[in-house]
């Protein structure tokens, strides 16, 4: 028997790891998520590891970039060129020849974009001075899924229900949306304000005909002077 959870509120894609991305009236859902997500990730020249806001002390500017495909992905053909908007306001395309000089300067590192290949990369993730964690004030290293940019599951969803319980618990933070980077944004069919999230692990997910694997969850940290420490699902 199935149970109505909520409805799509929101739908997101990031062409860029780690950048913002753009909000969506639809989009494919295929085997490795949402059609064209995070296609492209920013590489560090001097250990091969990919660009993370999960490393806000190595990368804390990326959040002040957004990136959009040139033309629309298509699920057969080739990965479109992506365009960029740098934090000064201006912008850039894969297609430029000194691309990557342009971002090593704004990024302040020694990097080069690329889209997914074969193999896998590692990146790397904060993890603030927070009883409870695993590690605390130290950096660890992860390994992303294989061809891919994501930090674990292939589709990210949040529910409003979490935002207003975070809400309720750090009223001087700012919990948006983008800040999650979420694919999907659920709007709960109640009006509880909770980690409902938490109860999906291990479930399947139907949205319209499409049916997800099972839902997993992940814990993010976010770090930001305005926003204070939190941890926030993530999938």
């Amino acid at each position: 028997m199935s149970t109505h959870l909520g409805s799509v509120l929101s739908l997101w894609h990031y062409p860029v790891k780690s950048m913002m991305g753009q909000e969506l009236n639809a989009i494919e859902l295929t085997e490795r998520g949402l059609l064209g997500d995070r296609a492209y990730g920013v590489i560090d020249s001097t250990d091969g590891k990919v660009a993370t806001a999960k490393n806000p002390r190595k990368w804390p500017h990326l959040f002040d970039f957004s990136a959009t495909f040139v033309e629309p992905a298509r699920v057969t053909g080739k990965l479109p060129s992506v365009r960029i908007m740098l934090p000064d306001g201006s912008t850039v395309t894969s297609e430029q020849v000194d691309l990557d000089q342009i971002l090593s300067k704004a990024l302040n590192r020694q990097v080069t974009l690329r889209a997914a290949q074969r193999g896998a990369v590692n990146a790397e993730e904060y993890w603030p001075d927070m009883e409870g964690l695993d590690h605390r004030d130290t950096v660890t290293d992860f390994t992303l899924p294989e061809e891919t940019f994501f930090d674990c599951a292939m589709v990210h969803l949040l529910s409003t229900a979490t935002l207003g319980r975070l809400r309720q618990r750090y009223p001087q933070g700012r919990f948006e949306v983008r800040r999650f980077r979420p694919n999907i944004v659920v709007e709960a069919a109640s009006s509880e304000t909770g980690f409902i999230e938490n109860g999906w692990t291990g479930q399947t997910l139907t949205i319209g005909d499409e049916r997800s694997p099972e839902h997993h969850r992940a814990l993010r940290s976010l770090c930001d002077d305005d926003l204070g420490p939190t941890r926030a699902p993530e999938g």
